[in-house]
C-alpha cells in the first residue's frame, strides 16, 4: 500500500518548460503547480529502492492541451516485490492552471486523475477497480533564491478483494522548499505524509500513516537545441510511523519543444 500511494503522490510531477536560465521545475514527491508550456513536452522517470530491494518505478508524460492553462498526462508504474515485477494502476491526470503566468509569485493548478486498475491484485500491484483523486498544489517563491511548494490530496479507490469490494480512501499531504544554489544547480527539503486504507485478511478497511522526509539536489543541463535534461537524486527518510525507513530515490526529466508555441 505504501507504494501504491507514493505511484498516485507520482501521478503528476507537473512542470514549467526548458528554460535556459535554470530549473524551474522537477520536485521528487512534491508536486509543482506550473503546467507545461504551449509547445513543450516533459518525459519524467522515477526510480525508488528500499533496503531490502524491492523497488519502483514510474515513468510520466505530460503534455499542454493546446495551451499553458491546460495540461494532460500519465503514469505508468512498474514495481519489483515478493510476488515478481509487475505494471501497476495507470493513473490519467488532467490540470487546470487557475493562478499564475509568467513571473508571477504564486501558482495554483487543481488536478483530478483516473485510476485505471491495470494492476494484479495476486501481486499486490493493484486494488481491482478504478479510483478517483483530486490535488491542490501551491506553488509560491519567497525569494529570487527560495521557492515553496504545498500539496493537499485525497483518493477513492473502489477495491475489489477476492470478489467483495470496499471504497478504500487516502489523504495526502506535502510540502518543500528549494534552494536554488545557482540556475542550474538547487538543494531541496520535500516532506510527505499520507494516511492509506487497506484491506486486511477479512476484509476489514484498516489505515496506516507513513511520513517521509527527503533531502535531494537536482541539477540541470541545457541543449541549443532547447532541450532540458534534470538529473537528481535523493534519499527518503521515516519519521515518525514510518521511522527506520530509508531509501534511495533516483529522478531523470527529459523536457524539449515539439512544435511552434502558441500565444496562450
Amino acid at each position: 500500500m505504501k507504494r501504491r500511494a507514493l505511484v498516485l503522490f507520482l501521478a503528476s510531477l507537473s512542470a514549467t518548460p526548458a528554460l535556459a536560465q535554470g530549473i524551474s521545475d522537477n520536485s521528487f514527491l512534491v508536486e509543482e503547480a506550473y503546467n507545461q508550456e504551449a509547445g513543450v513536452v516533459q518525459h519524467i522517470s522515477n526510480f525508488r529502492r528500499d533496503r531490502a530491494g524491492d523497488w519502483l518505478f514510474t515513468f510520466t508524460q505530460e503534455w499542454p492541451a493546446a495551451t499553458q492553462r491546460d495540461q494532460i498526462s500519465y503514469t505508468l508504474p512498474l514495481q519489483s516485490g515478493g510476488a515478481g515485477r509487475a505494471l501497476g494502476d495507470i493513473v490519467l491526470n488532467y490540470r487546470r492552471q487557475i493562478v499564475g503566468r509568467g513571473e508571477q509569485p504564486v501558482w495554483l493548478a487543481p488536478r483530478l486523475s483516473i485510476v485505471v486498475p491495470t494492476g494484479s491484485t495476486r501481486k499486490g500491484t493493484g486494488l481491482g477497480g478504478p479510483g478517483l483523486q483530486l490535488n491542490l498544489p501551491l506553488s509560491t517563491k519567497l525569494t529570487r533564491a527560495v521557492v515553496t511548494h504545498w500539496n493537499l490530496g485525497a483518493t477513492a479507490t473502489r477495491a475489489n478483494a477476492d470478489g467483495t469490494r470496499r471504497t478504500l480512501r487516502s489523504l495526502t499531504a506535502a510540502a518543500s522548499a528549494i534552494w536554488l544554489v545557482t540556475p542550474n544547480v538547487n538543494l531541496m527539503l520535500e516532506s510527505a505524509w499520507d494516511r492509506t486504507e487497506a484491506l486486511d485478511d477479512a476484509n476489514v478497511r484498516a489505515a496506516g500513516n507513513h511520513f517521509v522526509l527527503l533531502p535531494g539536489m537536482r541539477a540541470a543541463v541545457n541543449l541549443p537545441s532547447g532541450m532540458q535534461i534534470v538529473p537528481g537524486f535523493g534519499v527518503p527518510i521515516g519519521v515518525g510511523p514510518s521511522r527506520g525507513q530509508r531509501d534511495l530515490f533516483l529522478y531523470l526529466s527529459i523536457e524539449h519543444p515539439f512544435r511552434r508555441a502558441a500565444n496562450p
